[in-house]
């Protein structure tokens, strides 16, 4: 299984009390402080699947040029209307996604285009299935341009995460489903569309980043 590089940290962290306990307990014979090894390494797996990531259709098939996939893994929290104060200047539609502790939280960028802009912000970390954590929680947003076609998405961090992992710039082109960054501990994503975007999700749908097609540009030509 892929580990994303940011997660080694997190991962080797707890073995090393767990290791510690471990050969305390053996070579004093006691079995008890041995088995307190157990939550460290039980720690370290979580960690190991919480920063886990995954091959996805988009690494071996291109997608549609037409598509826009989900960024993330999680649940549809905004599908159509962008929620009041939350969206770009300009006419948009929204789609979010919650991302659990439980999710791949590695992020993937939902089009192809030029990064012409990014911004990091700081903020509060409010629960982020909550509707006011859109705007007030620390958050990075980029913007992708291909053409006369323009994408916007947000990685916003939550009540858990507290740290945004971006890994692109201005000037750098990303395919789309490419992996981008990733968040730790809980968070969510913004996707914000022209209003010629067919949305193709629903509130509450499951969604898994760089398969789910969440909205379809109109056909070129």
């Amino acid at each position: 299984m892929r580990i994303d590089r940011a997660g080694w940290p997190f991962i080797t962290g707890p073995l090393v009390p767990a290791a510690l306990v471990a050969v305390t307990g053996r070579t004093t014979g006691r079995r008890g402080l041995r088995r307190a090894a157990w939550p460290f390494l039980g720690l370290s797996a979580y960690m190991a699947l919480f920063f886990r990531d995954p091959d996805r259709r988009c690494d071996s098939v291109p997608p549609d040029p037409d598509e826009v996939l989900s960024p993330a893994d999680g649940v549809v929290m905004v599908a159509g209307a962008p929620q009041e104060g939350v969206a770009p200047d300009g006419e948009w539609q929204q789609v979010s996604v919650f991302l659990s502790v439980v999710d791949v939280h590695v992020n993937r960028s939902p089009y192809c285009g030029e990064v012409v802009e990014t911004s990091y912000r700081k903020g509060s970390f409010l629960a982020a299935y909550r509707k006011e954590s859109a705007h007030r929680n620390e958050r990075c947003e980029i913007w992708l341009r291909d053409g006369d076609r323009t994408v916007v998405f947000r990685q916003i961090v939550g009540v858990l995460a507290r740290r945004i992992v971006t890994r692109t710039r201005p000037g750098e082109r990303l395919a789309t489903g490419e992996r981008m960054g990733l968040m730790k501990f809980g968070s969510r994503m913004d996707v914000f569309l022209p209003p010629e975007c067919t949305i193709t999700v629903s509130k509450g749908q499951r969604v898994r980043g760089g398969e789910t097609v969440i909205a379809r540009w109109p056909a070129a030509g």
